[in-house]
């Protein structure tokens, strides 16, 4: 069969250095940090006392008081970046076929902050074991998908990915295919995370995964610098909307860039280390050209994991370099987790967000916070440092790794006829 044509014709993110996808964008180019100390919690007694939250955010100016109270943190960033994005893509939903209009929508995690809460208030009461209501529907991880379609109407395929750091770019890949094969015309997709709470900072701080550089918090993200000491844990979400081709023309959609390939593999190695030489990330690169029946050459920028721990640059830049050979020095490739942190779940979201404006803008955003580089990374590689770069970008890759060894790639190519 002949496969369909799948474009990007909405965007909606809430991020640690912005509420709208502009002013997300704008962070990023200027190379602004999202670091700071936690406020959710009091981080006095954690290794850890910092994180890239989201700022300046209040559900009373999203939610009504009821309405809120129904909704994990995780949730309600889900249903903000959805609401951009659907208004951002001029998508009539009176006249749309909403049979044919789906949600894949994931998170890491999903209700830890919910969880955590009923769990502490039980304990303090065990004797009369009394929980919310909605403490199950606000905690599993596909309640943002199925939110996300309650309130638009959406009837078409409606699920959750769960892949750890990969899943919303694993949302992105599975939209894509549906809409490819016909099963769809539209999808509302990418991921969303609320871990910034006890258990998740003090998780992650006994897996030794995320920086204690409490004294220079605000450069503590430092993806490939010889200093780094682990992510920076942040905390939002990114949503697209996908669409197929014919059906956003018909319509005049802004189409900001297609989606012409992803890619999917397996570490098979370690619980949260990648394979020494890169071996699955190489893979699931190769996956996604191959999907896109693009040659490796005609990649211009690489939105990377790069999360700054510090096996894992290592790992994704040797599997860089042996993907793409000689052109692997022609490229541009960056980390915006500098800015944004990691987003866990909700990263290949808001990373595919930034990669699909670098094609319309041709401005690559930069790796900040990089001082010097770490002598086990390839130094011809360019890496973007600390300011963002004018260039052309006609194909973008977004790679996303997560804990299991979950790999996923997205190749994004501007639209033309």
């Amino acid at each position: 069969m002949e496969l369909k044509r799948v474009v990007v014709s909405g965007l909606g993110a809430i991020t640690p250095i912005g509420n709208t996808v502009p002013e997300f964008w704008n962070n990023l180019i200027k190379g602004k940090s999202g670091a700071n100390l936690i406020t959710r919690f009091d981080a006095s007694k954690f290794k850890t006392k910092f994180a890239c939250e989201v700022k300046n955010y209040d559900p009373k100016d999203y939610f009504d008081h009821k309405e809120a109270r129904k909704l994990d943190l995780f949730s309600q960033f889900a249903l903000v970046a959805a609401d951009e994005a659907v208004k951002d893509s001029g998508l009539n939903l009176e006249t749309v076929d909403l049979n044919k209009v789906g949600v894949i929508f994931g998170s890491g995690i999903g209700g830890f902050g919910t969880f955590y809460n009923e769990m502490k208030d039980f304990l303090q009461n065990v004797d009369i074991p009394r929980f919310n209501p909605f403490f199950i529907p606000k905690l599993i991880p596909d309640i943002a998908a199925g939110q996300i379609s309650i309130k638009y109407g959406l009837r078409g395929p409606n699920f959750a990915t769960v892949s750890a750091c990969a899943t919303s770019t694993n949302a992105i890949i599975d939209a894509f295919n549906y809409i490819r094969l016909g099963k769809a015309i539209a999808f509302l997709t990418g991921g969303a995370e609320a871990g910034i709470n006890q258990p998740g900072v003090g998780g992650f701080n006994a897996m030794q995964a995320i920086s204690t550089n409490n004294d220079e918090y605000e450069t503590a993200s430092r993806p490939f610098d010889k200093t780094r000491d682990g992510f920076v844990i942040g905390e939002g979400s990114g949503c697209l909307v996908l669409e197929e081709l014919e059906h956003a023309k018909k319509r005049g959609a802004r189409i900001y860039a297609e989606v012409v390939g992803g890619g999917m593999s397996a570490d098979a190695y370690h619980l949260t280390a990648p394979h020494p030489e890169g071996l699955g990330a190489q893979l699931v690169m190769r996956n996604a050209l191959e999907d896109a029946e693009l040659s490796p050459e005609a990649v211009d920028y690489i939105n990377v994991h790069g999360t700054a721990t510090p096996l894992g640059d290592i790992a994704e830049t040797k599997a860089i370099v042996n993907v793409f050979g000689d052109h692997a020095y022609s490229l541009n490739i960056s980390s915006t987790k500098s800015m944004t942190g990691h987003l866990l779940g909700a990263a290949g979201a808001i990373e595919s967000i930034a990669s699909i404006l670098a094609i319309r803008d041709g401005i690559i955003p930069p790796t900040v916070n990089f001082k010097e580089i770490d002598p086990q990374i390839d130094e011809k590689l360019n890496l973007t440092v600390n300011k963002a770069q004018k260039r052309t970008v006609n194909v973008a890759l977004s790679n996303t790794f997560g804990f299991g060894g979950h790999n996923m790639s997205t190749l994004f190519k501007k639209y033309t006829e």
